[in-house]
């Protein structure tokens, strides 16, 4: 383990989530093929320009107790409730920033997938491994209300989630698509609150085509 070197994911409110213990290696999925970068011998490394890193693995494990020869801080998390927090970044729609101190790797991702292993004679320790696929946004510039250029890469991506949008289509009402969207047609008036100026005064008039805030 590099001396100082921190495995963190921070999410888009900001809560941050460091892994007690640091892996010994990385291995780096980019477009041009695989590097496996050891970090026993490496406290430093860099991604060459042209080569889009695409996924980033390793494996660790969320020790039961303490240990100062391997543990970056005190008191370590339950194991059970880091991966509890896992799976829920598993299973979130917003990406993640990956960031190992020490390194050039301060990346935006979402978690491809985990799995975790009990091992005997290690009771209540839980072993992991865990694949991360980098995350990209392609927006559209805009200059002076107009589109200039074709999409271009957002330097500072928006953690924040999207709202999600329903396209009327034909013999579509507010209840209908409430209890197709939302579970519930009794929901139809909060999609309509959210799209009163669209749709107008009457929620019984809604046009194909239009792009409903859902919420």
């Amino acid at each position: 383990m590099v001396p100082g070197m921190e495995f963190s994911l921070r999410d888009g409110n900001g809560e941050k989530f460091v892994f007690p213990v640091n892996p010994e290696e990385v291995q780096i999925t980019r477009e041009r093929g695989d590097d496996t970068v050891s970090l026993l011998s490496l406290g430093d490394f860099d991604f060459p320009q042209g080569e889009r890193v695409k996924e980033i693995t390793f494996s660790s494990f969320f020790p039961r107790e303490y240990n100062e020869s391997y543990c970056n801080y005190n008191p370590v998390p339950d194991p059970q409730t880091a991966m509890n927090k896992l799976t829920t970044f598993l299973h979130s729609k917003t990406p993640l920033r990956l960031i190992i101190t020490g390194t050039q790797v301060n990346v935006l991702v979402i978690i491809a997938s985990h799995n975790s292993t009990f091992r005997g004679g290690e009771s209540g320790d839980v072993y992991f491994d865990l694949t991360m696929r980098t995350w990209r946004e392609l927006k559209v510039a805009k200059l002076g209300g107009a589109i200039a250029g074709s999409a271009a890469k957002s330097s500072r991506p928006d953690l924040k989630k999207s709202p999600k949008i329903y396209i009327v289509r034909p013999g579509d009402s507010l209840s209908k698509i409430a209890k197709l969207q939302l579970g519930s047609s009794a929901r139809w008036n909060e999609i309509y609150k959210l799209n009163k100026l669209l749709i107008g005064n009457n929620p019984n008039k809604i046009k194909v085509g239009q792009k409903l805030v859902m919420p």
